[in-house]
């Protein structure tokens, strides 16, 4: 059987390689690069944002910019270090000018999740935001409890296989200062998950 880093190398290899991706031309002109993931490949949390964003892009780090920050700053305020978690995001590559994502982009993209989600075997998976969000709790049969991110937040989805917990994007709390406050509040739940 392959190592998890082998198998993760792999999806790597695969997204670079990725030419029919309408972002992917995108991407070579502006010297980014895929965003694969980053962290524990035997966390017992998963983060799953959208889409990378330009210092993502840049870099290959997911949530390494100003939301990043913030993440990192939920992390420590429950004493969870970020190199115990894993996180990654539904699109790999950066669409042009930090557009959503489109429904041909999730379906072409949602498969390497998926196999992230199989090689880790995470506990909870953390959505982070509404794409990250509408995405995993459909393809974990919530898809009848689906509601606007304003009414489910903090909440935790229970299957007999894993946890959901959909919580806002941290650049909602760049925008609206008053939203760290819920970001903070919500996040701890999480703390129940800590090994």
């Amino acid at each position: 059987m392959k190592a998890k880093l082998d198998l993760m190398k792999e999806i790597r290899d695969e997204v670079v390689n990725l030419t029919s991706s309408t972002i992917y031309k995108y991407r070579i002109e502006n010297n980014f690069v895929p965003v694969i993931g980053a962290g524990s490949h035997d966390a017992s949390i998963m983060f799953v944002g959208e889409a990378p964003g330009a210092n993502e892009a840049k870099k290959g780090i997911p949530f390494c910019g100003a939301s990043g920050k913030f993440l990192d700053e939920m992390l420590s305020s429950i004493s969870l270090d970020r190199s115990k978690v894993y996180i990654t995001n539904l699109v790999k590559d950066r669409p042009e000018e930090n557009r959503d994502p489109t429904e041909a982009e999730i379906s072409l993209y949602s498969p390497f999740l998926d196999r992230q989600i199989e090689i880790i075997k995470p506990s909870v998976i953390v959505c982070l935001g509404r794409y990250s969000m509408t995405y995993i709790m459909k393809k974990y049969g919530f898809e009848s409890e689906l509601l606007p991110i304003s009414k489910i937040h903090g909440k935790v989805f229970k299957n007999k296989n894993i946890d959901i917990i959909c919580l806002y994007h941290p650049a909602v709390a760049l925008y609206n200062g008053s939203m760290r406050k819920v970001l903070l509040e919500d996040f701890k739940v999480l703390k129940t998950y800590i090994k």
